[in-house]
């Protein structure tokens, strides 16, 4: 009681002395500090368990421990779900995403530990996962609760749980204005300058915990050496269009491997099926253990061969076209791996897996033009990796200023700015007619639960249906006679219309509005001669709760111009949404998520 009582006194001395910008920029660093922290955590305690397990016993033992630790890893976060945290650790930005359209941006509190448990051992044991997506959900868990302990508003909830995912984004790059770009572009952010400021805040304080922590190693240590050179734009247009068809297969990979794991209802089948594949994959193709930032950093390097000589196959890799075929082997089943590694329960993102792959799709292709005589001079092959990553994550994730500035920050220029914008658009423009929504957004899309940068579609998003459906409407059988009618319904009742219902199943079966009636209700001959079934209508249209999102229920009130429709549920009459209700809550709603 003594300190709830000193929080509250807290909460009115800062109501009084520090005004709501202030005390949100005073938040927007505590949050990017938290995010830093959490990054640090994740990434240490990944790489101890990696180097341990693959660093000594792959090395020193046994090669068939590829085959054991995914599956050790994944028994290991599946008992930690179960029997510690107790609940669903959903994958990172997508749960993100999900508590800001539909929770209000409200994040349990088992959110802030539920990644740092799980993630590292899912990776740590080979997982073919990333760890950004449980970096930012670990970041934003922590800022929706702080938001909630200090009694701000909804959208200064929203913003801050943008500066949580910019500050992680920071914190693992050290790139701190692609991350403030990724959580404008991934979380629809509006850019102003109110939101500006905590950002900027959140993404240095993030930045310098990363600098304090990790000194100056950095995630992808690279200097461009090779200048950009006109005559190769036309290959960095083709490397544009290889990404984007290798995007649309990651993404229908990830999708038709999601959907059949959601086939199977039994978490320890899940398990046991992706758990062995996920193994052989692993104990074939080595490479795909874990993150991938070894690899990545081989072909930045130029020491592809480093990366590819411990293949089960014992192929010479001095072979240039042997090179190219593992390298493309890659690209094909690191996908696979990661999708299987979610399949089976783990816990990570595929940020990670999307650099993976588009590095080694931009090296393949720079290796294949310098080989095959296309060009008079080689093109640049590290160049082609860097480029070819921004490609992905473009069509990946729907991100392409996120991907330009990324790997313009993180080579310390912007030499390479005209291929990554050159690639990067053709690649997000032909995936985006494909799949319009992203690998993060996609399920949230279908159910038209995604927040967008288009302000009436957002608002629309955010509102609930079942805060608008009234139900003190009288309800009519369609047995019931004229005369009751009158005396049961239209006196009774203050509404002009009224719902009529089968009185053994409670099915709608249409409607009667007062004009309907109006010229017999006074006829009492009619009374007994007249029944519901003859004056009823057919509504409309109808809304089905179950079926019908808030965008599908605005368009039926356009196209039908009525004032009222009836809602339903599996067929049984539920109650009437009213057009004036509906207007007076979107602006209620508009005014919350603006201010």
């Amino acid at each position: 009681m003594p300190n709830r009582s000193f929080f509250k006194r807290f909460l009115i001395w800062r109501a009084k002395h520090i005004s709501h910008k202030q005390f949100v920029a005073v938040l927007s660093i505590l949050v990017g500090f938290t995010s830093g922290v959490g990054a640090v955590v994740l990434k240490n305690l990944t790489h101890f368990i990696q180097h341990i397990l693959e660093g000594n016993l792959v090395q020193y033992y046994h090669h068939a421990f590829y085959f054991l630790f995914p599956i050790i890893g994944l028994t290991l976060v599946y008992l930690i779900i179960k029997y510690v945290i107790r609940h669903k650790v959903s994958h990172g930005i997508p749960s993100t995403l999900f508590s800001i359209s539909k929770r209000k941006g409200i994040m349990k509190q088992y959110q802030m530990f539920g990644s740092i448990l799980t993630a590292p051992f899912t990776v740590g044991f080979g997982g073919s996962v990333g760890l950004e997506g449980p970096t930012v959900a670990t970041g934003s868990a922590i800022s929706s609760n702080i938001s909630r302990l200090f009694h701000v508003n909804q959208s200064t909830r929203n913003l801050l749980i943008g500066c949580a995912a910019a500050g992680a984004m920071s914190s693992i790059f050290k790139a701190p204005i692609a991350a403030i770009i990724f959580a404008i572009e991934v979380f629809s952010l509006d850019l102003t300058i109110a939101s500006m400021l905590p950002l900027l805040l959140a993404s240095l304080s993030a930045i310098l915990t990363s600098y304090f922590f990790f000194g100056d190693d950095i995630l992808l240590p690279f200097r461009i050496e090779d200048h950009f050179e006109l005559s190769d734009a036309p290959f960095y247009a083709i490397l544009g269009v290889v990404a984007a068809f290798v995007s649309i297969y990651f993404t229908e990979v990830y999708d038709r491997i999601q959907r059949f794991f959601d086939t199977i209802d039994s978490p320890i089948k899940r398990l046991i099926i992706g758990g062995v594949c996920l193994g052989i994959l692993i104990y074939f193709i080595p490479p795909l253990y874990g993150e991938g930032f070894d690899v990545i950093n081989n072909l930045i390097a130029g020491n592809p061969e480093k990366a590819l000589e411990n293949n089960i196959f014992h192929l010479e890799v001095t072979n240039i076209w042997i090179i190219i075929g593992l390298l493309a082997g890659l690209v094909f089943f690191k996908i696979i791996a990661s999708a299987l590694t979610f399949g089976a329960g783990g816990v990570g993102g595929i940020f990670a897996p999307t650099l993976f792959m588009g590095s080694i799709m931009g090296n393949c292709i720079a290796k294949i033009i310098n080989n095959i005589g296309l060009t008079n001079h080689p093109v640049s092959e590290s160049n082609f990796t860097l480029v070819g990553m921004a490609g992905l994550m473009a069509g990946v994730l729907h991100a392409p200023l996120t991907a330009i500035f990324l790997i313009a920050e993180v080579t310390g220029g912007y030499e390479l700015f005209i291929p990554l914008m050159l690639t990067a658009a053709i690649s997000f423009g032909i995936t985006k007619s494909f799949h319009p929504h992203s690998v993060y957004t996609m399920e949230l899309g279908r159910k038209g639960e995604l927040i967008t940068h288009d302000k009436d579609h957002a608002v629309l998003t955010l509102m609930d249906i079942n805060k608008v459906v009234e139900n003190n409407f009288a309800k009519v059988t369609t047995t019931m006679t004229l005369g009751s009618i009158v005396h049961e319904a239209v006196v009774k009742s203050s509404r002009n219309i009224f719902p009529v219902i089968d009185e053994n199943t409670e099915k709608l079966k249409g409607v009667i509005l007062l004009d309907d009636i109006r010229p017999i209700m006074f006829d009492q001959s009619l009374y007994n001669e007249v029944y519901a079934s003859d004056v009823m209508q057919s509504p409309p249209d109808i809304i089905d709760i179950e079926k019908d999102k808030m965008t599908d229920i605005m368009k039926k009130f356009q196209d039908s111009n009525a004032w009222n429709l009836p809602v339903v549920k599996n067929d049984i009459y539920v109650g009437f949404i009213s057009k004036s209700k509906l207007l007076t809550m979107y602006r209620r709603k508009l005014i919350n998520i603006t201010h």
